[in-house]
């Protein structure tokens, strides 16, 4: 009797090991729309606070938050700035391992001293591009990401789209504005493990 209990314990040990890695291996659960792991549209633009070219591919090995965003926004954009820095306190140790960039929607009001008073006044400094140009440069990557962008005599009406891409340079999900309280660092979390 005793042989078999103790086969029986060897055996629920196996199958405790089995699920265990079985689980480690399994996809992240994600929050917000599945974009399917299709890889991200690249491009090159400049960094507005340094002046540097960056491009998307050149972020490999990092998990990327991509926005679209422009400095005088009177909404969405400040509160998506403040999560991407609540996010990055959150991460803690992690959070190094996390690029966050902004891709201009208004060529022409986002200037370099524009786009490095909005960094500061969210906190935005580490693992954080704000990137700009003119708009031959920056239309092709809004519609490569399917950005609408339409200018108004004070605003500039877009979508609120936040891009989660893994370290392989895959696109995985799509958060938008009201999702990012929640499910942001959560995402970001599960993309790391991943």
């Amino acid at each position: 009797m005793a042989h078999i209990v103790g086969l029986m314990r060897c055996a629920l040990r196996c199958v405790w090991v089995v699920t265990v890695v079985l689980s480690a291996c399994a996809p992240a659960t994600l929050a917000g729309t599945d974009l399917g792991a299709t890889d991200a549209p690249d491009f090159a633009l400049t960094d507005g606070i340094t002046g540097r070219a960056v491009t998307l591919s050149g972020q490999r090995g990092q998990v990327v938050a991509l926005t679209f965003l422009y400095t005088t926004c009177p909404d969405v954009c400040p509160l998506t700035a403040s999560r991407f820095r609540a996010a990055q306190s959150e991460l803690q140790a992690d959070a190094g391992r996390v690029t966050f960039i902004a891709v201009s929607v208004d060529p022409d009001g986002d200037t370099p001293d524009a786009v490095r008073e909005f960094s500061a006044a969210h906190g935005l400094a580490s693992n954080w591009y704000y990137l700009v140009g003119g708009r031959a440069q920056l239309a092709p990557v809004w519609a490569a990401y399917g950005i609408g962008v339409q200018a108004g005599s004070t605003t500039v009406t877009h979508n609120d789209a936040v891009y989660l891409i893994d370290g392989r340079g895959r696109e995985r999900v799509l958060l938008h504005s009201e999702d990012l309280a929640t499910d942001l660092t959560k995402d970001l979390r599960a993309l790391l493990k991943s």
